[in-house]
């Protein structure tokens, strides 16, 4: 959550910033604002609001320097205000930070402040900190070159809690400091100037020599280059990468919503899961990025799968695909709560941290407990520079290319089709034949055609959204894989619509939820010609009994079920696991084209960000 974006070079910093903040502007989008040292002073714009908002500011007042940080919003402390929006300015007015994540003791901190005589104005904890900064900078003596690093370095010592930040200081107008602990920080390494950002993508069109910083670094940039110091006793030294990111990869071209290209690039991104990853003929998968020998496989008894939000929903399908065709058991836990468990688990236990940034807080957080109790933990994410990445044992990296819509959609399908290959792989080594095997290649392989096919219903599913674009609830059901599918089916209209969606199993329907049944209220029941489809069809009827609408997605060819629905969108002959997969991308069309309906901000819903790096 929140996006930093810092430059020190020869050009303008202004239009940097600014093109950085709108790369980033899905990180946060409650106010932002930009701090530039302009050879006089430090000079601040900040503005409540989207990134517009603060460039209408800046094409009146322009901000002129080389040197400056910028940030974009999403709120935590103190509601979405021009004076709650970043940078924030020291005492002094002469020290500016940038910050992302919660400095947990602020309180404390700031009542030390207070009573020194500090009078703060704003509802920050990033004020707080920026007063600690300046508070030790101004007790310094001032002839030291590395002053504002001290300061820095100084100031973190007394804090608890997560940071990703950027100083500056018109008294060392030369430089910045930045420094990282749980919130990513990336230095971009370019031509006579350098960046810091939270992400690479509001630098590759400058850069592509970048180095992430791990927790406690501490990095000091000056026109000559960078130094690095560490606040703990971690041994020093940044690992140089070039990033492989084409900076029009996140460019929206023909489209009108990252959503929408994001959909629709499915294909692509599922062929890019699994290519190199099928081995015909042995008929099974292989993954050497998990860093795990076949005896190593062979002897895991139990996987815990952990997430938060899609990823959750995305482990959810993959517990139902690897028990069936591995017979090991899975069990699914919110990262969130299982970083504060004390869940049992033996020493032949496998956990598998799913996200698609890498840099969830609460999936980080769940990944560490594991390790802690001496857990082999493997990473399934997008992002191969994330600390997700750096801090398990193995794993597989999606390949689904950048995603800026918030809503995920094409990292869920990537995740799924991950969990997969890894049932085939473990199912190979313990049930399955290898006929069996090659069934479940043939099906991989042909699932980027089929959902092609599916999109081709992107304007039929279109007129569906029109005829129930009043309902203020809606109802997701489905058994068995297709249960995890309902539940990421009903976050994505929550999500972007804010129309009121729930995702349950479908037998559930008489355990409660009928009541809510009614002739407002639509039904959308997952019902391919599965074992299960006789019962889906049996709880479909009971809704439209009661006079509920019904929308129904089945297997093609099905025409029977036109005598139980009032709408159908069909998707093609598959297995179980690839109709899943199937099965989620009209429910992604049909929350899209609701939200455009109602008028709906579709790539950055309200009160949501991109990547949750506070817990």
């Amino acid at each position: 959550m929140c996006g930093i974006v810092a430059y020190l070079g020869d050009k303008e910093a202004q239009p940097v910033l600014l093109e950085g903040l709108r790369r980033l502007e899905y990180r946060g989008y409650d106010s932002s604002g930009i701090a530039v040292l302009n050879g006089k002073g430090l000079e601040v714009t900040k503005k409540v609001g989207r990134i517009q908002q603060l460039e209408r500011v800046l094409a009146v007042r322009p901000l002129h320097g080389s040197l400056g940080i910028s940030h974009t919003r999403w709120a935590t402390h103190g509601k979405a205000t021009d004076v709650n929006a970043h940078p924030h300015t020291d005492a002094s007015g002469k020290l500016a930070i940038v910050h992302n994540g919660i400095i947990e003791n602020y309180g404390i901190l700031k009542k030390k402040l207070i009573d020194k005589g500090f009078q703060f104005r704003t509802e920050t904890d990033t004020e707080v900190l920026a007063f600690l900064i300046g508070f030790h900078f101004d007790t310094l003596d001032t002839d030291t070159e590395n002053r504002l690093e001290m300061a820095v370095m100084e100031a973190l010592r007394e804090v608890t809690g997560t940071y990703g930040l950027v100083a500056i200081h018109q008294d060392q107008p030369g430089l910045m400091v930045g420094a990282r602990r749980g919130s990513p920080l990336v230095l971009g390494i370019g031509k006579h100037e350098h960046f810091l950002a939270s992400d690479v993508s509001a630098m590759a069109a400058h850069t592509q020599t970048v180095a992430h910083l791990r927790d406690f670094d501490v990095v000091t940039i000056d026109r000559n280059g960078y130094r690095l110091k560490s606040l703990s006793q971690n041994k020093v030294g940044l690992e140089i990468s070039k990033i492989d990111y084409q900076s029009g990869e996140a460019e929206m071209g023909d489209f009108p919503h990252f959503m929408l290209k994001e959909i629709f690039e499915q294909p692509i991104s599922i062929q890019n899961a699994f290519r190199g990853r099928l081995n015909l003929d042995e008929s099974t998968a292989q993954l050497g990025g998990l860093n795990l020998t076949p005896q190593d496989l062979r002897e895991i008894d139990r996987i815990v799968i952990t997430g938060c939000g899609t990823a959750l929903h995305a482990g959810l399908v993959g517990e139902y695909i690897i028990e069936s065709m591995a017979h090991v058991p899975v069990e699914i836990e919110w990262a969130s709560e299982f970083r504060l468990r004390n869940s049992p688990m033996d020493r032949r236990t496998l956990v598998l941290a799913v996200s698609q940034s890498g840099e969830t807080e609460d999936t980080l957080g769940a990944l560490r407990e594991a390790r802690r109790k001496g857990h082999r933990v493997l990473g399934i994410c997008n992002n191969v520079a994330s600390t997700l990445a750096r801090e398990t044992d193995g794993g597989v990296y999606m390949y689904a290319g950048p995603e800026v819509s918030v809503a995920a959609t094409k990292s869920f399908t990537s995740q799924v089709v991950i969990f997969a290959l890894l049932a085939l792989l473990l199912g190979r080594m313990r049930f399955l034949s290898a006929s069996q095997g090659r069934g479940i290649i043939e099906a991989i392989e042909a699932l980027p055609d089929q959902i092609t096919q599916v999109l081709r219903q992107s304007a039929h599913i279109r007129k569906i959204a029109e005829k129930y674009r009043n309902a203020n609830s809606m109802l997701f059901f489905g058994r068995q894989m297709q249960f995890g599918i309902a539940l990421e089916g009903a976050l994505k209209m929550k999500e972007i619509t804010y129309i009121h969606a729930g995702g349950h199993p479908t037998a559930e329907l008489k355990h409660g939820i009928i009541a809510l049944v009614d002739e407002k209220t639509p039904s959308v029941f997952l019902c391919p010609k599965d074992g299960a489809y006789d019962k889906n069809i049996n709880n479909l009827q009971q809704v439209k009994a009661r006079k509920g609408p019904v929308i129904a997605v089945a297997t093609e060819g099905n025409e029977e079920i036109r005598n139980h629905a009032d709408d159908i969108i069909y998707i093609p002959d598959a297995p179980d696991f690839a109709a899943a997969i199937l099965s989620v991308v009209p429910l992604q069309l049909f929350a899209y084209h609701m939200a455009v309906i109602l008028g709906r901000d579709v790539d950055k819903p309200r009160n949501l960000a991109k990547s949750v790096t506070v817990p």
